[in-house]
């Protein structure tokens, strides 16, 4: 019987890998120096061949074979396909043109903060196994999470450093500071002025290592004419949704 590494081209595998770490196929497609719509043909065809309708499932499929898979640039992107196409009209040049690495939001000092804190510092695994009973309980929980992160961007807003700090998760807090969160939030947030619109754009479970997170994603703009993506992850610790990492593009 065929397996799925002798069923699916060197190609795909690659493709399928960069799912597996959080990778989108706009990111897969950079990562790799490829149009969106090469990327999205080796999803379809790995879906084809694997007889399954998501390019998660294909990619989970091939990590049951591989075991752990092999470390690869990580994305912040939503997990599986996306359109052919440029960037909307309306987007900055920081949302449109994105180096691949875990954060850029147009501020070295908070790039080299925030680089390490999408979820967790290790690359990204989708679990083939099944989470632990309390995480699969909040993952359920979806509006909770997009409401902690949503009071979590608030405190920023309003420059409350160390409320929104005593709001993020203990991986947060290991790699960062009180001071550095601070210091470096008081350098970036300010200049952009009054938000004007913040609209929730993505609510997605993620089944990483080590018990899964919540990746919420707001669209927002501002007073001084930015615009922005803005993505949370969040886990569920001690009974609350705590903010693991943040990216801004």
């Amino acid at each position: 019987m065929a397996t799925v590494r002798d069923t699916l081209t060197e190609k795909e595998k690659q493709t399928l890998r960069l799912i597996l770490r959080g990778h989108d196929a706009k990111s897969s497609a950079r990562e790799l120096g490829l149009s969106v719509h090469t990327v999205n043909e080796r999803l379809r065809d790995a879906r084809r061949k694997l007889g399954v309708t998501s390019s998660r499932e294909a990619a989970r499929r091939l990590l049951a074979e591989e075991g752990e898979p092999t470390p690869e640039t990580l994305g912040d992107k939503a997990l599986g396909d996306a359109p052919d196409g440029t960037a909307a009209a309306g987007m900055t040049a920081s949302a449109t043109r994105r180096p691949p690495v875990l954060a850029t939001i147009g501020v070295l000092a908070m790039s080299l903060v925030l680089a390490a804190l999408l979820v967790p510092a290790s690359p990204l695994s989708v679990l083939p196994a099944a989470a632990p009973a309390p995480v699969l309980a909040a993952e359920t929980d979806a509006a909770a999470a997009a409401r902690a992160a949503e009071d979590f961007l608030k405190l920023v807003d309003e420059s409350r450093w160390a409320e929104s700090y005593a709001a993020t998760g203990a991986e947060f807090r290991r790699l960062n500071t009180l001071a550095v969160w601070s210091e470096v939030s008081e350098r970036v947030r300010p200049p952009l002025g009054k938000v004007l619109t913040r609209d929730l754009v993505g609510n997605e479970w993620v089944p990483a290592p080590p018990a899964g997170y919540r990746l919420i994603k707001f669209r927002s703009a501002y007073a001084n004419g930015t615009q922005q993506t803005e993505s949370l992850s969040l886990a569920w610790e001690d009974g609350a949704w705590k903010v693991a990492g943040i990216t801004f593009d």
